[in-house]
């Protein structure tokens, strides 16, 4: 820094105003000491930021190795609000799904000096990681249970699973089938409770839960390949876009037409959503959002605010080409189907 003061010629103090971002430095000035740090290649070193002083501005997140798009849209939300805000993150990845290697992650982040962890695992192990383990650092889980963790912030998952299962059953569908995501995720969890709960609203019969996948297309595909010997499912709600497009795909290897005979909808409206053979009608997340509320909840709280919480994220609808009314000539449009049980 010293270096770079001298050939900008300017002091000390103004590089470091420059360098973080400090208003009332001259904008000639500023390009003088921009212009020094590339000449030189200067770069500031955060470990001897960290020594310098009790704040470290960096966050830890602990996420599962995974090329699933949810998580890396959070995570990738997450960076974007921290760096808004003047946070840096660093990142730890579990391999395993374990207690073990959560401890594990959570320990290499704290020995970096993190001011608050991120655990961006919405898994029952995570969950009972977060409530069980005092790190002396908040600890925010992201779609995690609110009933379960006192700092967490996340999608309103139950919200999508109702207005996937409401689209469904106001275009004439008697019921709606679920394939449901891996047991022990929060979110999968709170997916079968919207479901669940907008079925019992109309006074629908509510399938058993029979279907289930890992997340991926081909466990959706699995589930397709049963749906499609069962006449009754006309309607299928898979907990998320993969799945559903592995439906969509058992179900035309088994001559069954989306959506002339089987509407599909799907969760997280990724990137190829519109552009898949039908385009897929799907609940969308909002991510970025997800990443500015979790942000400022870590900012209240270290600021010394005593648990501050924040609202849900909603979700919303996406209708695409993959849903439309059942046939009537099947006979399977109920003789009230049009109407919704809401006045």
């Amino acid at each position: 820094m010293t270096d770079v003061a001298a050939r900008a010629g300017v002091s000390h103090q103004t590089v470091s105003r420059v360098i973080n971002k400090v208003s009332g430095v001259r904008p000639e000035t500023a390009s003088r000491v921009l212009a020094a740090i590339a000449d030189l290649g200067y770069r500031p070193n955060q470990l001897a930021r960290l020594l310098a002083s009790s704040r470290s501005r960096m966050i830890g997140v602990a996420t599962w190795g995974t090329g699933l798009y949810g998580p890396q849209q959070v995570l990738l939300a997450l960076d974007a609000a921290a760096r808004s805000a003047g946070y840096r993150i660093t990142v730890s990845t579990l391999h395993e799904l374990t207690e073990a290697d959560t401890r594990q992650a959570v320990e290499e982040l704290m020995q970096l000096g993190v001011e608050a962890v991120v655990l961006i695992i919405p898994h029952e192990t995570v969950l009972r990681f977060a409530t069980e383990v005092e790190l002396g650092v908040p600890t925010l889980v992201l779609e995690g249970d609110l009933s379960r963790t006192p700092l967490t912030a996340g999608v309103d998952n139950v919200e999508g699973g109702q207005l996937a299962t409401r689209h469904l059953l106001g275009l004439g569908h008697p019921t709606v089938v679920h394939v449901a995501g891996p047991p022990g995720w929060a979110e999968s969890r709170a997916r079968i409770d919207g479901w669940r709960m907008e079925l019992e609203a109309w006074g629908r019969p509510v399938p058993p839960l029979r279907w289930g996948g890992d997340w991926s297309a081909r466990s959706g595909y699995e589930a397709g390949v049963s749906l499609a010997r069962d006449p009754d499912a006309t309607a299928i709600f898979a907990a998320n876009d993969q799945m559903a497009m592995g439906v969509i795909a058992a179900l035309r290897d088994a001559g069954c037409r989306v959506p002339r005979d089987v509407s599909v909808v799907g969760f997280d409206d990724l990137p190829e959503a519109p552009y898949v053979a039908p385009p897929l009608t799907t609940v969308s997340q909002d991510f970025a959002e997800l990443g500015t509320r979790a942000m400022g909840l870590l900012e209240r709280v270290l600021s010394g605010e005593d648990q501050p919480s924040a609202e849900l994220v909603p979700t919303s609808l996406v209708v695409r080409g993959s849903t439309a009314p059942p046939r009537p000539e099947d006979g399977l449009v109920a003789q009230d189907a049009g109407s919704s049980p809401r006045p």
